[in-house]
Order: C-alpha cells, then structure tokens, then sequence
C-alpha cells in the first residue's frame, strides 16, 4: 500500500495553545485527522501531526510524508541516529528536546517505508496548505 501524508503543527505563542493536522492520500481514499493541545510549542505540534499520521495507517505501507518542517525532517532523516548513538544528547551534549516524540516516531517509522519530504510553506502546495488549515482550525479550538 502506498500512502502520501502532509503533516502540519501551528502553535500560537510558543508555548501557548497548539494544533496539528495530517492530510492522508491513498489511491481514492482521503483521510483528514487533527487535534489540539492547551500548552504546547511549535516543534511538538509538528512532531505529533506525523506520528498521529503514521499512527492512523493500519498495515506497514510505503508512506511519502511531506512537512514544511525542516525540524521535523531534518531530525529524522539526520540528527536522531546521532542523538541515539549519544544516549539521546545533542552534538553539545545537552538533553534532546521533544525525546518523547522523536522516540514515538522513530518506533512508528520504523514500521513503514518512509521518505520523508520537505515543501515550502504557504506556497500553494493544496495539500500542505489543507493540513495547515487542519492545524490552525485544532489551534483555534484549543484556544477557545
């Protein structure tokens, strides 16, 4: 099975209220999740939209995921085998950030094929452009 997933988080302050939202494409099926936290920061928003994503698929599967979230990208395509190796500390040895969701998605990826994808935001990309809408519209409820 081969799925395409847009993730998106949006946090208003930072911490303050958050929202996240996933855009799930497979063949004619179309999913759309999001959620919400009360107190929360951007990078946790970002990090949960992709593990709720993979969490949602219910077989292994070839999954494309696409993020504007360089964060998100470039911590698990490059910085997490290091962080591991390191007892989860940084290259200047202080305590990596968000270790529970790196964790949770690193143990989710690992069950599917996964390419991990960078796009511009807010560059007319209607799917990443629908999973921050999810986000926001999570973020406003949270915040209501």
């Amino acid at each position: 099975m081969s799925v395409a997933i847009y993730t998106d988080g949006a946090c208003s302050g930072n911490p303050g209220p958050g929202g996240w939202g996933a855009v799930l494409l497979c063949g004619r099926h179309r999913r759309e999740i999001s959620g919400a936290a009360p107190r929360t920061t951007n990078n946790r928003m970002e990090l949960t939209a992709a593990i709720r994503a993979l969490e949602a698929l219910t077989r292994p599967s070839q999954v494309a995921l696409y993020t504007d979230s360089t964060y998100l990208k470039d911590g698990i395509t490059r910085w997490l085998p290091n962080w591991k190796a390191r007892g989860w500390r940084t290259a200047s040895k202080s305590p990596v950030k968000n270790r529970d969701l790196w964790e949770a998605l690193d143990a989710l990826a690992g069950r599917h094929d996964v390419t991990w994808h960078w796009v511009k935001a807010h560059a007319g990309n209607t799917e990443n452009e629908r999973a921050d809408t999810l986000a926001r519209t999570a973020l406003k409820a949270a915040a209501a």
